[in-house]
């Protein structure tokens, strides 16, 4: 078995692990900073929303055309006196983007750019975009996002409970939340293409939440009736628990979406890849973070404030704190103390130590024979 395996089988038994739950104020107040920086970056540069959103004309010049991204920049706007967005393609050609421009100045500016760029003007592809159709494409958006957030809290409430339901809808405000931030602050332009991605990173998003919920449903059944674990303890052993599978099923996801971003957008300037690559990319990494650092802890910190969950971790302590007492004046190896069912607990973090034999020497004689 491989050494990534053999971890993952000892942190699904509980023999080794890390405490997220005991650390979850340090991966809140990083969450906060992202988050916060995130919604700054939103608000000082805003979103570099694309032509389908503004409206206006997209030229693409023929193949293997001679000059730069800077210059075709440069003769854009003079022509148009615009902004204008160029991309260079992978077989050569320019994608060049005007926002804000009517049938008539596009085709002077087609004309202005046939000249500067050297080349017959019914060689460049005019296309006209009208504002009104990004606006159909964003209202829609809206509109599944949040139809898919009602569902997706009331899936959650009838298959859980309310509280993981909860936990659930802040992990995924917070991924949607540090995409966008992040396209704010990279300034990629927005495209339908990102907008699909966005609504796309929620489902995986979701999963790896949903996984980690699952089993510590699971294993706080009848959680009361013992006084081994609180809830804390047992909902760090669920994340301990899918951590290696979370792990891998994230990275899988990441390597195509990282190809398709750094090798196709940066090396082969495909540069219309960007949109949607750059969405996944950040949503599956934030995805992954949020279902392991925010979501699960957060049901533990909404558990623990229920009465039952408060009475039962004062009597988990109360008998850590005897059996710890006892420890120090037992011999090594005593018996630990029993109270029947309560210590079938649901989860267990490491081997517990075996009882001293109490049939040790029975049968056997003793002494000198007679």
């Amino acid at each position: 078995m491989s050494k990534l395996g053999t971890l993952g089988a000892r942190l699904h038994r509980g023999e080794v692990g890390y405490d997220f739950v005991k650390n979850r104020k340090i991966w809140y107040g990083l969450s906060i900073l992202i988050t916060i920086t995130a919604i700054v970056g939103l608000t000082v540069r805003g979103l570099n929303m694309g032509i389908e959103f503004q409206g206006g004309a997209v030229f693409n010049t023929p193949k293997n055309t001679s000059a730069s991204v800077s210059q075709a920049e440069r003769y854009a706007e003079e022509a148009s006196g615009h902004d204008a967005i160029v991309q260079k393609l992978g077989d050569g050609s320019l994608r060049i983007q005007v926002a804000g421009i009517d049938t008539g100045a596009a085709n002077k500016i087609k004309s202005a750019l046939a000249d500067d760029l050297k080349i017959d003007s019914e060689q460049i592809n005019a296309e006209l975009v009208g504002p009104s159709w990004g606006e159909q494409i964003a209202n829609k958006a809206w509109q599944g996002l949040g139809i898919f957030m009602v569902l997706v809290v009331i899936y959650l409430a009838i298959a859980f409970e309310w509280r993981m339901a909860l936990a659930a809808f802040v992990a995924l405000i917070h991924d949607i939340t540090i995409t966008v931030g992040i396209y704010a602050l990279v300034g990629f332009e927005v495209t339908p293409g990102t907008v699909i991605g966005l609504l796309t990173i929620l489902g995986y998003s979701l999963y790896d939440t949903v996984v980690v919920f699952d089993s510590l449903k699971e294993q706080t059944k009848d959680i009361t009736k013992q006084t081994r674990w609180t809830y804390s303890d047992i909902a760090n052993r669920s994340i301990n628990s899918t951590l290696v599978r979370s792990i891998n099923t994230t990275v899988v996801a990441l390597l195509p979406v990282a190809g398709l971003l750094f090798i196709g957008g940066g090396v082969l300037g495909a540069g219309m890849l960007n949109d949607i690559s750059l969405s996944l990319f950040v949503g599956l990494a934030a995805g992954a973070y949020s279902s392991i650092f925010i979501a699960t802890p957060l049901v533990a910190d909404l558990k623990e404030r229920e009465p039952q969950m408060k009475a039962l971790r004062k009597r988990v302590l109360a008998k850590r704190a005897q059996s710890g007492a006892q420890a120090g004046t037992e011999p090594q190896g005593a018996d630990e103390s029993s109270d029947g069912p309560e210590d079938s607990a649901p989860a267990v973090v490491g081997p517990r130590n075996q009882p001293a034999s109490r049939t040790r020497g029975r049968g056997r004689p003793s002494g000198k024979r007679r």
